[in-house]
Formats: structure tokens, C-alpha cells, sequence
């Protein structure tokens, strides 16, 4: 397998978990890892919140060893916090820091953080500049092509966070007014490929073995990020692996589907501080995804979301390989 070096790693030429707020938890990184996902990143932690002792953000700093190589993903539009997190990050000790300067959430962008970074590229060099400076790992940024179809500017972006020290940049290759919809814009993730010399991560519309090779030849990206089309599906790492290699790959029965599925809900259930009957509310979500394309998904989805209980969860699986038969 081809490998490339991004942000001190040496990863598979295949496709990296992309990071993702309220998804992307240990669990879910785990499993896509255990599936083939080359590289993860924590979800979003606030540069603020962890200053101020947050125990929210602590948590969300944790790492395991299964999940490396992993970067610790903070958001925040204030360099001197983010200067003072990227310190305390390294007691983690991530493989590198991710700023985020993509997420579109209105309670993230009206503090000027995430997608908003798009309009302030100054504020935003900034902010690369003082996590370079107080992190004694590489520093990486996740970025969108723009704010809207008025203000594209991920090219000048991207060289701006190169000279301001990041080591690596993912483009998502759509505005932050398209949010998660519309087609995202590979030839603008083509672009800044060319326009700077560090590794570029491609993100965006890639659901599929076929989809990633196609966005590798159409954008010469140095690796390719998968979100939503992991939902319910981390074998999609496995799919791409297999293609990258000239490997036959065999999709996973509906049995392998529910056997993942529950061990999805043990370890949620088993990473979760709270007692089992909430634990499995945090599960609910993630059970449903897993119902996509089966007979009467609608129903079971109905279902996954009514989950007070793992026996629930265990009686679920067995009526949707019985219905699926």
C-alpha cells in the first residue's frame, strides 16, 4: 500500500475519518479505524472552554490506541486562547492540532470561529501562527472553499495558513452557506492542491471505492476524508483499502451489519460516565444508520430511536435480519 506523510504521520493512501461534531466519538473512531480509516481527528474541542476548565472539553480530548495516528481538533477565534489550548493539548499528546475553520453551526460561527475564519483570513493566519508557536506537534486546518459563491477564497486562503505554519490543509470542498448540501466543488479542492506545497486533504462527495478514486484523479489531493458517508457504514474504509490495493472487497451481510451495530452500541454504552439507561439514548442515533437500505428501514429507524435498553438493541438486530432474510 502507497503511503504518504502528513502532519509527522505516515498514513495508507487511502481515506481518513473526517472529523465530525456529535458523531465522531472514541467509539466511532475506533470502529472506523479498526475498519481501515487512516487517520481520525477528536471532535470539535473549544479553545475557551478548555481554558476556563471545562469538563466538557477535557473529555473530549481523550485518545486512545486504537484510534491513533489522531490530531486533537480545537475551535476558537481568539489566539491567545488558542495559543494557551494548543499547550494544553500536549499533555494528550495528539499526533497533531486540527482548527477547525469549517464548521458552518451558527453557535460556532457568530463568535467568529469555524467557517467564519473563511472572512477574516488575518485572524485566522493568527490563530495558525499561535497554535505553531505553543504546540510541540504539527498543526493542521480544516477549511471550506469559502463563505459563499460570492467569496471563494480558498486558494489565497490556503496559502495564507502555509505561510502561517500549517503543515497540512483539508479542503470541504463547499461553502459555508451550502452548509452540507448542494455538490461539493472538486475543482476549487484541484486548485489549491496546486497553489501550495503541503499536503491537501480532499473532503466531500466521496461515498464510495469509486467515488474516492475518482476525487484522487480529479484533484490530486494526498488524501481523501470521509464523513456522512461513514454513517452506519465504516466498512466503506475497509471498500476503499481493498480498491487502493487491487483487492476483491465483499460487502458485510445484514448479520455482520447487526453484529457491528451492537458492539457500536457496547462500546458507546461502555465509553459513555453515564448509568446504562441513558448511555443507550447516546446510541439511539448511531443504531439508525445502520437501517439504511434494509426492508421497512422506516420502521426500525422508528425503533432506534425508542431504545431504553441493550436488550432492546439485541432484539432489534434479530427482527432486522429475520425481516431482511
Amino acid at each position: 500500500m502507497q503511503k504518504i506523510h502528513i502532519a509527522g504521520q505516515d498514513v495508507p493512501q487511502t481515506a481518513a475519518l473526517a472529523p465530525m461534531a456529535g458523531v465522531a466519538d472514541t467509539a466511532y473512531r475506533q470502529l472506523c479505524c479498526e475498519m481501515g480509516a487512516a487517520m481520525c481527528v477528536s471532535e470539535m474541542i473549544s479553545a475557551k472552554g478548555l481554558c476556563y476548565d471545562s469538563k466538557g472539553s477535557a473529555e473530549l480530548c481523550r485518545i486512545t490506541r486504537e484510534e491513533r495516528p489522531m490530531g486533537l481538533q480545537l475551535f476558537g477565534s481568539e489566539p491567545e486562547f488558542i495559543a494557551r489550548a494548543s499547550e494544553m493539548l500536549m499533555a494528550f499528546q495528539p499526533d497533531w492540532i486540527d482548527l477547525n475553520m469549517g464548521c458552518p453551526v451558527h453557535k460556532v460561527i457568530q463568535t467568529g470561529a469555524g467557517s467564519a475564519l473563511m472572512k477574516t483570513p488575518e485572524l485566522a493566519a493568527e490563530c495558525v501562527r499561535a497554535a505553531a508557536e505553543h504546540s510541540s506537534v504539527p498543526v493542521t486546518v480544516k477549511m471550506r472553499i469559502g463563505w459563499d459563491a460570492d467569496s471563494v477564497n480558498a486558494v489565497p486562503f490556503a496559502k495564507l495558513m502555509e505561510e502561517a505554519g500549517a503543515a497540512a490543509i483539508t479542503v470541504h470542498g463547499r461553502t459555508k452557506a451550502m452548509l452540507y448540501s448542494g455538490k461539493a466543488d472538486w475543482e476549487v479542492i484541484r486548485q489549491v492542491k496546486q497553489a501550495v506545497s503541503i499536503p491537501v486533504i480532499g473532503n466531500g462527495d466521496v461515498t464510495d471505492a469509486a467515488s474516492c478514486k475518482a476525487m484522487y484523479q480529479a484533484t490530486g489531493v494526498d488524501l481523501v476524508a470521509i464523513g456522512r458517508a461513514s454513517y452506519g457504514n465504516p466498512w466503506i474504509f475497509r471498500e476503499i483499502a481493498c480498491a487502493r490495493e487491487g483487492l476483491p472487497y465483499t460487502p458485510p451481510t445484514n448479520e455482520e451489519r447487526m453484529e457491528v451495530m451492537l458492539r457500536h452500541v457496547r462500546m458507546i454504552m461502555d465509553y459513555s460516565e453515564k448509568p446504562p439507561h441513558l448511555a443507550i439514548r447516546e446510541a439511539r442515533k448511531q443504531t439508525s444508520w445502520y437501517m439504511a437500505g434494509g426492508k421497512h428501514a422506516a420502521a426500525f429507524r422508528s425503533r432506534c430511536y425508542q431504545l431504553s435498553s441493550y436488550a432492546e438493541a439485541v432484539k432489534l438486530a434479530e427482527d432486522f435480519v429475520a425481516a431482511n432474510a
